[in-house]
């Protein structure tokens, strides 16, 4: 019921049943991997980073008790989350304080944690948006203050100023005017009062790697110049859905971390106290910022923070240097022919406050030399390059030249995730060179023959545009790729002889992307096949190519760039495994075993095998960012036991090379998964750690090992890979000391897999 309520969209109801059946079995496994994703939409995880902010919370109790003192006795508490402020208010002498949140979830915590703190008589909670509040049916009359934290790491990114424009209008007292004494009461204002945005251009290898293809050639598959990679951050501001025009990042512990190539700079100050300010952002024109450049390097990102000024004296900064539960706004750079500044360039920027969203776009170089364009406004028709030397103009003539006229030219939206899978060359190789030893080993000389045939086609087609058609054409190997997301693997496949290589692409422009890089590489138009236009039923993804015919490789895509095993995995795995004659499956849905086949004699699922490697740390940080710490973190008040009922043992999208940790042990391994033959795998399993430091065991971190046969190996924890890695954050510390040894639990269900200490 809670999963079909969930694919529904009633995730507050998904999340009702999921957690009523772990407290009835706390060992369902199925209900509580289902209540954990769950969990991580109702209360997202920066509610536990920003309540455990003791800086945060007491410089906010802080500027409400003054504002309380000098007379703003009736509060309105907007987008009130588990109702803190909306406690600092009543704490501080409010007469009167009412409080609004959407979230059916947050709402329903707020009115417990207002309950447990003994102030629901004092505090009005509504099931609401601010926009939605009327006089008198929601609250009496205007209030003094209004107190909100509506902001995300591009400030504007929550609301905040549509928010605060329907309050000035329709909910808070009139301001008190410059100069104008008397008692706060009669006057509304604001907390925060104002903010001032402030940017830095860096050059950040992590950043580029996500965000910009920066390759031309995948494992021998060239890239055509008339496709366009792009990540949501730097897609169009016309797409029917708005995208954030940023992504987030905590610039203080980015791998590699980063190379500032400005000194800051002052983007925008605006005043959250005065309404016509607030009306003009949305529609005021977009500024022109330069700034000098004062240290060479890749120009990779525009990286945003700000400085909260929540009254004349108390402020917080969510700046990169500070120890603050802030992420910053990153504007990636891209479109550009060469990225590389230097000092005494300036970078030139037009910013602006449309659809709500800071908006930094237009980026340009500007140097003595020449000027060169090193991005775009999406919301234009694309504009002519600048071309500022010779040997530029050159080469744009020479791409005119030696274009075909009517070359499609497409824009392909990725994840910053698939963008870092493009990148990642040592995957698409290891790829590559295991698919060649599986289809060598199948039929050497059918395979030499068809890849004597590929290169002599390939060689005609570059010549003279056509293709040489065999009288007699072998029968070809069928390789199936079911990765989630985009994937170049089926056509570096169909460089490896006679093969039918299909993709499981499902979104057209993905589909319409990778015939262009087929065409552009010389495969006939039917070498490429999209599987999902085959399966008539898309969850029976795994089928014979055709009834006659079965797989010679099937890719899987076993890890998450989350860190986590993919869901259903092992379930896809045990219905692909080949034995010589046939063999068996047993299915949940009919309780029996039935007959099943898919690959060939000799075939191979890719991965073969996975390796999961962990070891323990000691990590404030995971802790801090997985659950509330107690009522210290929060002034006394008691919000952690109602809150930390979302909290989720499994922390994800991790860099173990930048996480703040003190290894404890050495690695070991965890479990074994086997694909190829999945029935061997055990449930349960128990390992010894040997402690090699003194120290608190707080979490487990976790990664895996590839095996695509038994000498070719990915490691997911390499710098260089495009996945994360996760840890499982135990629920107490475990003070240990060297030389002891600790016995992990290890259970593998499905594709679940959960690691407990042992006592």
């Amino acid at each position: 019921m809670g999963e079909h309520l969930f694919r529904m969209g009633f995730r507050d109801e998904a999340a009702g049943y999921f957690h009523k059946a772990v407290k009835l079995n706390p060992d369902f496994n199925d209900a509580k991997e289902n209540f954990y994703r769950v969990a991580n939409w109702l209360v997202e995880r920066w509610h536990f980073i920003m309540l455990n902010d003791t800086k945060r919370n007491t410089i906010y109790n802080a500027a409400i008790q003054d504002a309380v003192c000098l007379g703003s006795k009736s509060v309105l508490d907007i987008g009130a989350g588990t109702g803190i402020l909306s406690m600092f208010a009543k704490k501080a002498g409010a007469h009167s304080v009412y409080a609004c949140e959407l979230s059916k979830t947050m709402y329903e915590l707020a009115c417990d944690v207002v309950a447990a703190n003994k102030m629901e008589t004092g505090i009005k909670l509504l099931h609401m948006k601010s926009l939605d509040i009327e006089i008198p049916k929601h609250i009496p009359e205007r209030v003094s203050l209004v107190v909100t934290e509506t902001v995300d790491a591009g400030l504007f990114g929550e609301g905040i100023v549509e928010s605060l424009i329907h309050a000035w209008e329709h909910l808070l007292l009139q301001p008190k005017t410059r100069g104008e004494n008397g008692n706060c009461e009669k006057y509304g204002k604001v907390i925060p009062a104002s903010a001032v945005l402030y940017g830095m251009a860096v050059e950040c290898a992590e950043i580029r790697r996500h965000h910009r293809v920066c390759t031309k050639d995948v494992a021998g598959i060239c890239l055509p110049t008339n496709v366009k990679f792009q990540s949501p951050a730097c897609s169009s501001v016309d797409t029917e859905e708005t995208v954030e025009p940023y992504t987030t990042e905590k610039m203080s512990r980015v791998p590699g971390g980063y190379l500032a190539l400005t000194e800051c700079f002052e983007i925008m100050t605006v005043d959250f106290n005065n309404l016509q300010e607030l009306k003009s952002l949305a529609t005021k024109k977009s500024g022109k910022i330069g700034i000098p450049v004062i240290k060479e390097g890749i120009l990779d990102a525009i990286v945003v923070w700000f400085v909260l000024q929540l009254d004349d004296e108390h402020s917080l900064s969510t700046s990169p240097s500070e120890e603050t539960c802030w992420e910053q706004a990153v504007y990636p750079v891209h479109d550009l022919a060469d990225y590389w500044i230097k000092s005494g360039d300036q970078v030139m920027m037009e910013v602006s406050c449309q659809d709500c969203y800071l908006r930094i776009q237009n980026i340009s170089v500007f140097s003595s030399e020449h000027e060169m364009d090193v991005g775009k406004d999406f919301s234009k028709d694309k504009d002519l390059f600048s071309l500022g030397s010779e040997a530029e103009l050159c080469s744009a003539l020479a791409n005119l030249q030696t274009s075909k006229p009517d070359a499609m030219e497409q824009t392909c939206i990725l994840e910053s995730t698939e963008i870092a899978l493009l990148n990642d060359n040592l995957y698409h190789e290891s790829f590559k060179m295991a698919m060649r030893k599986v289809l060598s080993s199948l039929t050497p000389e059918k395979l030499c023959q068809a890849m004597d045939t590929h290169c002599q086609n390939n060689e005609m087609s570059c010549g003279s545009g056509q293709s040489n058609s065999e009288e007699s054409i072998p029968e070809p190997f069928y390789v199936l790729d079911v990765s989630e997301g985009f994937s170049i693997l089926p056509i570096i496949a169909g460089t490896l002889g006679q093969v039918k290589p299909y993709s499981s692409v499902e979104k057209d422009q993905h589909r319409i992307t990778l015939d262009l890089i087929s065409e552009a590489n010389h495969f006939p138009k039917e070498t490429l096949e999209f599987w999902l236009r085959h399966v008539e039923d898309e969850s029976a993804v795994l089928q014979r190519p055709k009834s006659d015919k079965l797989w010679s490789i099937i890719i899987l895509d076993v890890i998450e760039p989350s860190g986590l095993i993919q869901q259903e995995i092992m379930e896809k795995a045990a219905i692909s495994r080949p034995c010589l004659k046939f063999f068996w499956v047993y299915t949940q849905k009919w309780n029996c075993w039935i007959i099943w086949c898919l690959l060939q004699s000799g075939g191979k699922i890719f991965p073969q095998y996975v390796l999961m490697f962990g070891l323990l740390v000691e990590s404030q940080t995971l802790v801090e960012e997985s659950a509330v710490q107690g009522t210290e973190r929060t002034l006394g008040l008691n919000i952690a036991p109602f809150i930390n009922q979302f909290q989720v043992p499994i922390r994800v999208f991790l860099d173990l090379s930048s996480l703040p940790c003190i290894p404890l042990s050495k690695p070991v391994e965890l479990l074994r998964l086997d694909l190829m033959t999945p029935y061997l795998n055990t449930s349960n399993r128990e390992v010894k750690v040997h402690i090699c430091k003194s120290g608190q065991v707080t979490a487990i971190p976790f990664w895996y090992h590839m095996y695509l046969d038994d000498e070719i190996r990915l490691d997911t924890s390499s710098e260089a890979s495009h996945w994360k890695q996760a840890a499982v954050v135990l629920d107490n510390p475990i003070q240990v000391e060297m030389g002891e040894e600790l016995v992990l639990s290890v259970q593998h269900h499905k594709s679940n897999v959960s690691i407990t200490v042992k006592q």
